[in-house]
């Protein structure tokens, strides 16, 4: 069975608290737009797992702030969600600023 994803809001940092993957992920899909609303800085270092599943989830979210006109920073990428960010080659503007 899968851990728990969390997450909660404090001003524009959005913080991601256990594992996002298929089986986890549900609540935060539905709950996207009022989540992402405002939201600058995603800080990661809560997360124990990502699945592509979730990289696609988090894909999703950053570009929703970035459609708002935001300047997106990503904190404490863990080594799962980074492998996955170099496997699939994605673009830095996909995942800005990375930092471990």
């Amino acid at each position: 069975m899968a851990s728990q994803l969390s997450w909660q809001r404090e001003d524009q940092i959005l913080r991601l608290e256990g594992e996002l993957n298929s089986e986890t992920l549900l609540p935060l899909w539905q709950q996207r737009q009022e989540v992402v609303s405002g939201v600058m800085v995603f800080d990661f270092s809560g997360l124990t797992r990502v699945d592509t599943a979730g990289l696609a989830l988090l894909i999703h979210l950053i570009g929703q702030a970035k459609q708002q006109g935001n300047d997106v920073e990503l904190r404490q990428m863990s080594e799962n969600l980074h492998t996955l960010v170099q496997l699939y080659n994605l673009p830095e503007s996909l995942f800005p600023q990375r930092s471990a």
